[in-house]
C-alpha cells in the first residue's frame, strides 16, 4: 500500500492525565500536518457521499456518518469484537481509538499505518504486507457494546437503547462468540485486505484490548443470494432511516446507528432434502426470483390477506415473510446487510455454514427485539436455523479529521 503523508504524532505521546483522560494537546495540538494532508479526503467525503469511491477507488473514511453503513456491501467482511483490559480507563480507551482511527485513515487510502504510532511495549510491527495492494473499497466501522461504558466509568452515559438483547426461545448461543466492548466491521472486496487489517488492529490494541471473537463472511457473485438459495435483503428500507438524528440523540451518536449482529447457522443438509414447494412455503417467496407466493415480482408487496379457492391463506400462518412483517413500520425499521459464511464441517460432519446477519436501526428495543420475538413463536424457517452468536453495539457518528469515534463521549 504505497503512499505517504505528513507524519502525525505517535500514540505514545497521547498519555492519560491523572484523571484518566487524554489531553486535548496530545489529541489535536500537533495534528496540523495531518489535517492539511487529509483535506482532499474531506472534500471527497462531502462531494461523493458515503459509499462513493474517490478516483483512486478508495472510500473516504471521514464524513457525517461512518462508512460501512450506507456503503454498498463489499464482497468480504471481517467482524471482530474486542474486550478492554481491566486497567483501561477513559484516557487509555481514547488513545486506543485514536490509534485505530489514525491507522484506518491511512489504510482506507491505500497507505500503511504510521510506524511511530505502534503501542508502547509492543514487539510486533507493520510488515508491509499490503504494499502495492489496492484497498478494494475498504471500510472500517467502529461500535461500542453495552459493557464498554463500565470500564472507563461512563455507565451513566450508556444509552437506554443499548440494553443487552434479551434471551430468545430458540437461541443456542456460545457466550465466547457473543457481546464485546468494541466492534470493528472491516469490509473490502479483497479478503486478503480484511485479514491483514484485522491483524493490524490487534497489534495496535496491544496492552489495552484483546480480541474476543471474529467472524468472516462473503457474498455471492451477484451479491444477493444466501446459502439456502434465497434472495436476501428484499424490501430493505432506505438505509438512512437507520441513522440517528435529533435533539434527543447524544452528540457522539448523531449520524450513527445501532447494529445487531447474529451468527445464524443454516441446517443445509436438512434444507437441501426438502421439496422446492416446502422450502418456498417456509419463506413465503419463490426461490427463482424472490417474488412473493401471492404473485408479481420481487418488489411486489406481499398480499398477506390472499387466500386460495379453498380458503387457505396463500402465505402460510407461520411463513417467514408473514411473521417478519413489522407490526409498526415506523418503529420496526431495520436495514439488513448480511454475508454468508462457511467455516468447514462440524464434528458431526454437517456444514458449519450460514448467515452473518446485521441489522441497522434506531432502537433495537422497538425494531429487532419485537420482530425476533415473533419469529421465535413459530417461524417455519427457524426449524432450519440455529442462532449461535449475538451482539448489539452503538455505532457513533462520523469522524472528522484529527478526531476519533465517540470523542465527545470520552472527553465530555
Amino acid at each position: 500500500m504505497p503512499g505517504t503523508d505528513p507524519e502525525r504524532p505517535p500514540a505514545s505521546e497521547a498519555r492519560p492525565d491523572p484523571q484518566g483522560r487524554v489531553s486535548r494537546r496530545a489529541l489535536f495540538g500537533t495534528a496540523a500536518g495531518g489535517l492539511a494532508a487529509l483535506a482532499g479526503g474531506v472534500a471527497a467525503a462531502t462531494t461523493l457521499g458515503d459509499g462513493d469511491e474517490s478516483p483512486s477507488g478508495a472510500i473516504p473514511f471521514h464524513g457525517p456518518h461512518q462508512a460501512g453503513i450506507l456503503t454498498p456491501r463489499q464482497r468480504h467482511v471481517r467482524m471482530a469484537a474486542f474486550d478492554l483490559r481491566t486497567h483501561t480507563d477513559r484516557g487509555r480507551a481514547s488513545a486506543l481509538l485514536l490509534r485505530w482511527t489514525a491507522a484506518a485513515e491511512r489504510l482506507t487510502r491505500g497507505e500503511v499505518p504510521d510506524p511511530r504510532r505502534e503501542p508502547p511495549g509492543s514487539r510486533a510491527a507493520e510488515t508491509g504486507v499490503l504494499t502495492g495492494t489496492a484497498p478494494a473499497r475498504l471500510t472500517l466501522t467502529f461500535g461500542l457494546g453495552p459493557g464498554f461504558f463500565d470500564r472507563p466509568g461512563l455507565t451513566e452515559a450508556r444509552p437506554d437503547a443499548l440494553a443487552p438483547l434479551p434471551a430468545f426461545p430458540d437461541d443456542r448461543l456460545n457466550p465466547a462468540h457473543c457481546d464485546g466492548h468494541l466492534l470493528v466491521q472491516i469490509g473490502s472486496d479483497d479478503a486478503f485486505v480484511t485479514t491483514h487489517v484485522l491483524r493490524t488492529l490487534q497489534r495496535l490494541a496491544h496492552g489495552e484490548a484483546r480480541l474476543r471473537w471474529t467472524m468472516t463472511g462473503f457474498t455471492a457473485a451477484d451479491g444477493r443470494r444466501n446459502l439456502m438459495g434465497q434472495i436476501d435483503g428484499t424490501n430493505n428500507p432506505d438505509p438512512r432511516r437507520a441513522l440517528l438524528a435529533g435533539p434527543d440523540v447524544p452528540p457522539w451518536l448523531r449520524g450513527g446507528s445501532y447494529v445487531v449482529i447474529r451468527r445464524i447457522r443454516m441446517l443445509l443438509d436438512h434444507w437441501d432434502t426438502l421439496p422446492p414447494a416446502h422450502r418456498e412455503q417456509a419463506l413465503g417467496r419463490r426461490a427463482v426470483d424472490g417474488a412473493p407466493l401471492t404473485g408479481g415480482t420481487e418488489r411486489t408487496p406481499v398480499d398477506l390477506a390472499a387466500v386460495r379457492p379453498d380458503g387457505v391463506p396463500v402465505i402460510a400462518a407461520n411463513a417467514h415473510v408473514r411473521l417478519a412483517a413489522p407490526a409498526d413500520d415506523r418503529a420496526a425499521v431495520m436495514f439488513r446487510r448480511s454475508w454468508s459464511y462457511h467455516d468447514g464441517l462440524r464434528p458431526d460432519g454437517t456444514p458449519d455454514a450460514g448467515l452473518l446477519f446485521t441489522a441497522w436501526q434506531q432502537d433495537p428495543r422497538t425494531a429487532f427485539v419485537p420482530v425476533q420475538r415473533r419469529l421465535a413463536r413459530g417461524d417455519a424457517l427457524s426449524r432450519y436455523l440455529v442462532h449461535e452468536a449475538s451482539a448489539v453495539f452503538a455505532v457513533p457518528g462520523g469522524v472528522r479529521p484529527g478526531g476519533y469515534p465517540a470523542q465527545e463521549l470520552l472527553e465530555g
